[in-house]
């Protein structure tokens, strides 16, 4: 309810300024969609016995350090003594041009999880425990976010998950492999030290 909330708020504040946006960025371009996720989140790192954590999510406390590049602004950090417990992203997609979105979303999605643990490998955060990795997806439900999408390799068979999997299903996918491999290891003769 938050997140249809505020995006109504958002198109009808730049109506009434007189500067509306095209199409669905009116209710996107305000950067508050995704609050009430983020309040969701706060409360079940308190709940959990994190009741001492820092929540940051101001823009000037959420850089975290990168290895393929010097830094990354994430949505949400929980900190706890000194040490990162948990780096998150809130992302949304409500339609219409699912194929773009999605291809640029799963970049962006193994990028960063890549990113991040490649520079904890290497030492980036110190000696410390792996800490939590979050990309949370709200997909609009619709027709066409669950219309199985086409894919053809002229050289090379699709994985069989993915075939006829609608854009919802491969979001789905997506998240759980990012969340079953927690990284993208790179091959001992790429990794300064040898060692994965």
């Amino acid at each position: 309810m938050a997140f249809w909330g505020n995006r109504e708020k958002a198109r009808q504040k730049q109506i009434e300024a007189g500067k509306p946006d095209q199409g669905e960025r009116a209710g996107v371009t305000a950067g508050k969609n995704m609050d009430g996720f983020i309040a969701l989140v706060k409360d079940i790192v308190h709940a959990n016995g994190l009741a001492h954590a820092e929540i940051h999510q101001e823009r000037r406390v959420l850089t975290l350090p990168g290895f393929f590049r010097p830094t990354k602004l994430w949505d949400l950090l929980v900190m706890n003594k000194g040490r990162l417990v948990a780096a998150l992203e809130f992302k949304s997609q409500v339609g219409p041009s699912f194929g773009n979105n999605f291809n640029n979303r799963t970049e962006e999605a193994i990028g960063t999880a890549h990113d991040l643990w490649t520079a904890y490998r290497e030492g980036a955060f110190g000696e410390q425990t792996k800490p939590f990795l979050g990309w949370l997806m709200l997909l609009e439900d619709c027709p066409k976010s669950n219309m199985p999408v086409r894919d053809e390799s002229p050289h090379f068979p699709v994985f069989s998950e993915f075939k006829a999997a609608s854009y919802a299903q491969r979001y789905n996918i997506l998240c759980r492999k990012l969340i079953q491999d927690s990284s993208i290891r790179l091959p001992p003769s790429l990794h300064p030290r040898g060692v994965l």
